[in-house]
This record gives C-alpha cells, structure tokens and sequence, in this order.
C-alpha cells in the first residue's frame, strides 16, 4: 500500500484530501505543523508527502530542508501546496528540495496528475533499491547516474539529486550530445506538456546546474539550445570550464 503524509495546519483541508486519498486506496498520516510532520517523516518511509508552505512553529520551506536533510525521508517525493504562485515562490520551494509545487485552490484531479507523475519518475529507483543488491549505473561520458541513490557522479564528483533533478539529467542522458525541445522533457518527466510548467522545468533546471556546473551562469554540461530546449554535452575537457571562448553556442 502507498503510504502519503499529509502536512498542513488547516483541518478542513486535511479531511478532505485524507477522504479522497483513502478513497483511491491509499493510507494517510496527518500532521497540523511543520515541526510535526519532519518528525513523522523522520520516523517512518512514506512513498509521497504533501507539505502545506504557510504554518505554525515551521515554515513549509523550512519543513521541507529539515526532511531533505533526514536519512528517512532524503528521496521521498514532496509536493508543496500555498497560496502564493509567484515563480519567487516556486524557486525557493525547489531550493529547499521540493518535487512539485500545486497553487490552492486547486482541483483534486489536479492532484492525483501531479502524484502520478512523481510515482513514475520515483518508481524505476525504488524498484532497481529493492530488487538488486547492487546499484544500476548509467553511464555517458563524464556522467555516472546512480538511480538506487538518485545520485549522479561527474568526474569524481558525487552530487544527490532530487528525483524531478534525477528523472531530467535521465532524459537527457537518453538523448545524450542532442537538442531535446522542452515539450519532450516535459512529457517524459512529468507525462503531460503543459506549457504553463516550462517555467517549472527551467527552475529545476536551474538547480541541477548550481549542482553540475563549475560555474551554473555559464553552463558548459547542462546548455540552453536557443528556440528548442536543453542539450547535455557529455564530455566536456578539462581545460574548457577555465575557457570561456569554449562555452557551448546558444548558452545563457
């Protein structure tokens, strides 16, 4: 069974996402605050949490590093729910290690497309943890992923990933030295290409290069392909991250 955590200090909102949730057949926990739902996160493997931005004793934000930081719960998928949909807002939810990010009000439906996404990105890892004693690892070049760990190894560098930043350095991968158009990596990450969500990418975007990149304003692995969408260059020399003539055409 599929256990989620819900964490929000509104008890309506609670009981009706607990009620549709159970519904589907999943089992729910509950916490009111913050500082409660790290220490449930911390305490048991959930397969999702559902973490309200606005509460008491803990900021989601802040909930939402404190449970990144955890051994329990470092790749459990969370999604962010707040008022406030400013792309600030969204960019600081990333930063602190959310997957997804849902503006209230909001559908339920809505809800279970943003779950389902993340339970696809998150399902090859749980299953390659659970099935092999050994780690798969997919290599390309410089890149060495780790999906057992949801870890990527660039030149003797090991960097976590979260699992949207994962599933996005694997679709690359796939099309390694490629354009890949935005509208592909959309489908292929979250399943659907909504145009609304391009800005989204781009933030995730932006945090797998501060990760990747020597220097992430001047991206040399991770480019922008002007009109198009993202190419990972695979193997980049030593020399060229202290060139900057040898930045890659079309970079930002």
């Amino acid at each position: 069974m599929v256990d989620i955590l819900i964490v929000d200090d509104d008890p309506e909102i609670v009981d009706l996402l607990r009620l549709d949730l159970e519904l589907m057949g999943f089992q729910v926990d509950h916490a009111h605050d913050g500082m409660g739902g790290v220490k449930k996160a911390e305490n048991k493997r959930y397969d999702l949490i559902i973490l309200d931005v606005m509460m008491p004793k803990l900021d989601g934000y802040e909930a939402c590093k404190k449970i990144r930081a955890s051994r329990q719960a470092a790749q459990t998928p969370i999604i962010l729910l707040t008022a406030k949909g400013t792309l600030g807002d969204k960019v600081r939810g990333f930063n602190a290690g959310a997957d997804d990010y849902l503006v209230k009000p909001f559908e339920f439906q809505e809800l279970m497309v943003r779950m389902r996404a993340l339970f696809r990105r998150t399902g090859a890892a749980q299953k390659t943890q659970a099935s092999s004693n050994k780690e798969e690892i997919l290599q390309n070049g410089d890149f060495k992923l780790l999906p057992a760990s949801l870890e990527v190894i660039l030149q003797d560098r090991v960097m976590k990933l979260t699992p949207t930043e994962f599933e996005i350095l694997y679709c690359l991968m796939q099309h390694a030295n490629e354009a890949v158009p935005l509208a592909t990596i959309l489908q292929e990450v979250w399943g659907y290409d909504a145009d609304e969500d391009v800005r989204m990418l781009r933030v995730h975007m932006g945090g797998l290069r501060q990760k990747v990149e020597s220097d992430h304003k001047k991206p040399l692995y991770l480019e922008t392909v002007t009109h198009v969408g993202y190419r990972l260059n695979t193997e980049i020399r030593a020399t060229s991250s202290l060139d900057a003539s040898s930045l890659p055409a079309g970079s930002p």
